[in-house]
């Protein structure tokens, strides 16, 4: 047993404890309260003066899948549409990004394909700490990853092949919809059709099991509604730069399962990246759509998802809404809000330490990660 005591506690379950202890056993978490008697023989860790969180919870990210610079494992660029592929098969837990997420105070992080293709494959969500693949992957599928605008048009333009324009994106992911209608219809009425394991990837979004994660920005959010009202699937908006311009169209979205926004440190050039509005998140949060903040890791500094969230902060959202945006928000956005995202009883022991207050000092820092009851990482 494992015994949080004396900490300020933000639950991201609609309560904070100003002073309060949680009582770990196992993997679990088993009691959070004001004041805990301490078990015998239990560990104790004196948090006094350090605030307390749930784990960070990384709605899309691609460690482990390739390096800045270096070799990639995240995108299978052979052809603009690839359903087949599992990133869970990219994905190198020995990478020094898992470390760093660690020192972070990210617990959980869904990894995605990258935006190369139109149709990456399949994410999965994965603990920053484990033996192995297996024993940190938490989750997949949780969603199929897609990208719209520049990504795979600049793949594929360049080989004078579909897609070289959005009309060409739009139609790739249209393509394969009907194609997986067809082919889900003939399985549904008893008819012989070939096993393809794109389609039967297509098909669970299709079926509502797993959400299309979609790369866009712009007026490209626009083109994932209509798609997604088209062949009725859930879908999310990863990046989002630019959603202050869509408010209307975002939030009355009615297959929305949330946005994923961010990141904001990125080199604003015209066009899709040429408005970078984290501010959107706090009308988008009255308008009552769930929003989170990523990191887009390697390509950030896994520290920057805090900031983020002090950024929204500084344009005026509360600290427990804005800790709620790289917690329970992304938790329930992938699908896994009822074992991560939150200090309750019941949930998988991910918790993180910090000295100072997340998303409001600027120097508040990450002193202790636990995954799953584990001490993971201690300054």
């Amino acid at each position: 047993m494992l015994v949080i005591k004396n900490a300020k506690i933000f639950t991201s379950a609609g309560k904070i404890f100003e002073n309060g202890d949680i009582l770990i056993d196992a993997d679990k978490i088993i009691k959070v309260a004001d004041k805990i008697e301490i078990p015998e023989n239990a560990a104790v860790i004196d948090a006094t003066g350090l605030t307390a969180i749930p784990g960070i919870v990384d709605a899309h990210s691609h460690i482990g899948t390739f390096s800045v610079g270096g070799d990639q494992d995240a995108n299978e660029m052979t052809k603009n549409a690839t359903p087949e592929v599992e990133v869970f098969y990219g994905i190198d837990t020995e990478s020094k990004a898992f470390g760093r997420v660690l020192r972070s105070g990210i617990t959980t992080s869904a990894i995605a394909p990258g935006s190369g293709n139109v149709i990456g494959g399949l994410v999965c969500a994965v603990k920053s700490y484990g033996d192995s693949i297996e024993d940190m992957c938490i989750k997949n599928p949780v969603a199929l990853k897609m990208a719209l605008g520049g990504n795979p048009k600049g793949v594929y333009g360049k080989r004078n092949q579909m897609p070289m324009t959005r009309m060409g994106i739009a139609e790739v992911i249209r393509e394969n919809y009907i194609r997986a209608q067809e082919y889900l219809r003939k399985k549904e009425a008893g008819e012989d059709v070939a096993y393809d394991q794109g389609m039967e990837n297509i098909c669970k979004v299709l079926k509502r099991e797993i959400p299309m994660k979609v790369h866009c920005e712009q007026f490209d959010m626009l083109t994932t509604i209509r798609i997604s009202e088209e062949f009725n699937v859930e879908f999310t908006l990863d990046h989002a730069w630019g959603a202050s311009d869509y408010y209307d169209d975002i939030s009355n979205a009615k297959n929305l399962r949330g946005v994923i926004f961010g990141p904001i440190g990125v080199y604003l050039t015209p066009g899709e990246c040429g408005k970078v509005d984290i501010d959107s998140l706090i009308e988008l949060n009255r308008r009552g759509v769930c929003c989170c903040i990523m990191t887009d890791g390697p390509v950030m500094n896994p520290d920057l998802i805090v900031n983020q969230a002090g950024e929204v902060v500084r344009f005026g959202l509360s600290q427990e809404k804005a800790l709620e945006m790289i917690t329970i928000n992304a938790a329930k956005i992938i699908g896994l809000q009822d074992r991560i995202g939150s200090i309750e009883e019941g949930k998988d022991a991910d918790i993180v330490l910090f000295k100072g207050s997340p998303a409001l000092d600027t120097d508040a820092r990450a002193v202790c990660t636990i995954v799953n009851g584990k001490i993971a990482y201690k300054e």
